[in-house]
């Protein structure tokens, strides 16, 4: 057997299990939704029992549900301030550890970094407690200025809710994309940074021209993967600390989506707004992939 049949084989035998699980974990429950989302269904019973309706469903969300365009709302809220709160934040700090040479540069890593560690669940819980209108951190802080003890109860009131879930949101997200950036700007050569200073550029002007372009692949793929992963994950910290309340204040398409599979036994129609989630969320990506498309430096 030559060398080359050996690396096929070798190749072959690590590539064929994990796309089998691919297919079966994401490709079939894919279509598989797709195919309920066309029945009325309660989930509890057989697919015996499954009625064809055709687009009923979709025709139901898109027309007459007034939740959804709500939800749809909610999530591309919480889409672009992820987006803009983590990027800020991790860029600020990434730059200021590597480039800034910030003191105590090592904490602020642990720091911003536990979240990524801890479950999304302990930090929904963790952020209930600071936001808890008699005991929580927030609003005893906030008595501290005012003559009258804060009582506000930020995820009770549909003026604050949605806002109250943009902090443990970017919290958690900063440290991942933090030290990634990290390792993007430690790969730059510090003679590109010397040979700027020399001509006389300031430290501003060496990160738009240096910092960000040749970390720009970098923060593309971050930014692609916090609007992913908040169209198809924010559900997990909207229900922790809301469940979609008050009044459907904070409702997102994942919360919904549970609503009615879990809570309310419409399996058929939350299939429906699964493939809208899926449908927004490949528009999305595309969109922003062609936005961002900009040339690529190359170190030499």
């Amino acid at each position: 057997m030559s060398w080359k049949t050996k690396r096929k084989i070798f190749i072959f035998i690590f590539i064929v299990p994990t796309f089998l699980f691919f297919c079966l974990f994401t490709i079939y429950p894919i279509f598989d939704g797709l195919y309920i989302s066309f029945f009325d269904w309660s989930g509890s019973s057989s697919r015996a029992n499954m009625e064809f309706i055709g687009l009923d469903n979709f025709k139901e969300l898109l027309l007459h549900d007034n939740i959804i365009g709500w939800a749809i709302l909610n999530d591309y809220f919480l889409v672009v301030g992820k987006t803009i709160g983590i990027m800020l934040l991790a860029t600020f700090f990434a730059v200021a550890v590597t480039r800034l040479r910030m003191i105590w540069s090592g904490f602020f890593r642990s720091i911003f970094f536990i979240p990524n560690v801890i479950s999304v669940v302990v930090i929904g819980v963790l952020w209930n407690y600071i936001y808890n209108p008699t005991i929580g951190f927030l609003n005893s802080f906030l008595s501290l200025f005012t003559k009258e003890p804060v009582t506000t109860p930020w995820l009770g009131d549909a003026a604050y809710a949605i806002w109250s879930l943009l902090p443990p949101s970017i919290w958690a997200g900063i440290g991942f994309y933090m030290i990634l950036l990290i390792a993007a700007i430690l790969n730059i050569p510090d003679s590109i940074y010397e040979a700027a200073g020399l001509d006389g550029a300031s430290q501003w002007q060496q990160f738009i021209h240096i910092t960000m372009s040749l970390t720009w692949e970098q923060i593309k793929v971050s930014v692609l993967h916090i609007v992913m992963t908040t169209l198809n994950g924010s559900f997990i910290i909207v229900w922790i600390m809301t469940e979609g309340g008050p009044d459907n204040a904070t409702q997102v398409m994942g919360s919904y989506l549970y609503q009615m599979g879990f809570r309310q036994f419409h399996m058929g129609y939350a299939a429906a707004i699964g493939v809208l989630i899926l449908v927004l969320s490949l528009i999305t990506i595309l969109s922003l992939q062609r936005l961002m498309r900009k040339e690529t430096y190359e170190i030499s």
